[in-house]
């Protein structure tokens, strides 16, 4: 299908994209996001590096989902709300549409909370 390019939008916004298309270049997003995984326990942080490999992906959208709705059950006992933000970053690593709310997440942080993602 031919692409029509007007005078209001470029060639990037009209791409059409596989909602599962994983970008593998290291960008700015993912130094930052590799700097927070960092501070997490040592046995959350090794957990989550693995789920986030591209071939985790029958594995990590389920676990995603759980964690967002662990993260709404927050008011029980072990659950938390630190949950929901975990389970949106893994997810957004397989759907394009979340990666624009993940970069907005990491720009708060690096604004309000600069420690979080020290050198």
């Amino acid at each position: 299908m031919p692409t029509r390019i007007y005078s209001h939008a470029s060639a990037a916004d009209l791409h059409v994209s596989d909602p599962f298309d994983r970008e593998h270049d290291v960008t700015m997003d993912d130094e930052r996001l590799e700097r927070l995984i960092d501070r997490l326990p040592r046995f959350l942080r090794s957990r989550v590096r693995w789920l986030r490999k591209p071939s985790m992906i029958w594995l990590r959208i389920p676990a995603a989902v759980l964690l967002i709705a662990g993260g709404l059950f927050s008011f029980l006992p072990i659950l938390g709300l630190w949950m929901l933000p975990l389970g949106a970053i893994l997810l957004s690593d397989d759907f394009r549409t979340l990666r624009a709310l993940r970069t907005r997440f990491l720009d708060w942080i690096e604004r309000r909370h600069p420690s979080w993602l020290g050198d």
